[in-house]
């Protein structure tokens, strides 16, 4: 890993009407549009849509560089994330996001340390870590 602090870049680009271009050295470019609640086409990915997939995103990576060092072995993670975009005095903002993390581990798995771990992803993501909001998990562990 390099040495803090990290720099990320991001262009984008739009006319007055239409789609936005976001890109960075590297990557595909995404399309982005605002979100059906904010009368967009809803056939987009949005800044909110996007922020959310963050939060989804960095818990899973989060999780498997944890799990990697504590010698977790573990099969499938899914994260479902949402976020709730509300008015906060004047402001408009995202207020709470709800991780539902479902972690699918071999049989003879410590189920303990794989629950322990999965908090701690959410305590250490950097994304939510970002955030000035409210962070709730809900987790759940399975053999498979």
């Amino acid at each position: 890993m390099e040495a803090f602090p990290h720099h990320y870049e991001v262009t984008a680009n739009a006319g007055s009407e239409g789609e936005v271009s976001l890109t960075a050295e590297g990557v595909d470019p995404i399309a982005s549009a605002a979100p059906v609640q904010f009368d967009g086409p809803g056939d987009r990915w949005s800044p909110e849509d996007l922020l959310v997939a963050a939060v989804a995103d960095c818990f899973i990576l989060t999780f498997r560089a944890i799990a990697k060092h504590s010698k977790l072995e573990w099969n499938t993670l899914e994260c479902n994330a949402k976020g709730t975009l509300d008015k906060d005095g004047r402001k408009t903002c995202f207020t709470a996001f709800t991780i539902n993390a479902r972690l699918e581990v071999p049989e003879g798995t410590d189920m303990e340390k794989a629950h322990k771990l999965l908090e701690k992803s959410e305590e250490s993501c950097l994304v939510t870590n970002s955030l000035n909001s409210e962070i709730s998990l809900s987790v759940e562990v399975v053999n498979s």
